[in-house]
């Protein structure tokens, strides 16, 4: 099915509130321009260097999301243009971002990574971390990052209930800073359940471009 076909399909399922962002790692340009020609706006990436390089050839007004894991090292490439950081998991990083926005003049939206899944291989803070950050006297200091919500990945499983609870409980655990509206969870395989569990935005790839392809 093409690109449009499937961005359609998807966000007819989907309520208003909620938004898409089309996952385009390892896709080549021309598919992110089909989807961006049939109005698509919100991608995310999960390799700097790929961003970057999308970034400088495709049109301006798409909204890059940073999807990955990011290395404190690697901040400042993407903080000229990046929309969204999504997987921010310590302070240090909230810092390291907050140092290379001043840099530039900048307020640079983030997300706090949250560790929901079963996997201890996901990245992410605990409830108890976020919570801490959140209160500290150093994080209401750093005028140049703006912590709009959080993130998060359910196990890989096939248990609907198991990843249900997983995000009722990030939810849950929102609700205590009502500022933070951006829930980002959901993907391909659960974004329905993730919808109906709070999400305000789904990162989704392989059901709008077909399967992963890694050949970069």
């Amino acid at each position: 099915m093409p690109i449009a076909e499937n961005l359609k399909e998807i966000k007819a399922g989907m309520p208003g509130n909620v938004v898409l962002v089309a996952v385009s790692k390892t896709k080549h340009n021309a598919l992110i321009l089909e989807a961006y020609e049939a109005g698509q706006r919100d991608f995310g990436e999960n390799y700097v260097q790929e961003l970057i390089d999308k970034y400088d050839t495709l049109p301006k007004d798409i909204r890059w999301h940073f999807i990955g894991h990011l290395q404190s090292n690697k901040v400042k490439y993407i903080v000229p243009f990046v929309y969204l950081i999504h997987g921010v998991d310590s302070l240090s990083l909230l810092r390291e971002i907050n140092k290379q926005a001043a840099k530039q003049n900048k307020i640079i939206d983030c997300l706090l990574q949250i560790h929901i899944a079963s996997e201890e291989t996901k990245f992410g803070m605990d409830f108890k971390e976020a919570q801490d950050i959140l209160n500290s006297k150093e994080f209401k200091d750093l005028n140049n990052v703006r912590v709009k919500g959080f993130m998060a990945m359910a196990s890989n499983t096939e248990n609907q209930e198991q990843i249900k609870n997983e995000f009722s409980a990030l939810k849950n655990f929102s609700l205590q800073f009502p500022s933070l509206d951006v829930l980002s969870f959901g993907m391909s395989s659960d974004y329905k359940i993730a919808i109906e569990e709070g999400s305000t935005m789904v990162r989704i790839g392989s059901s709008i471009f077909g399967d992963r392809n890694y050949v970069k």
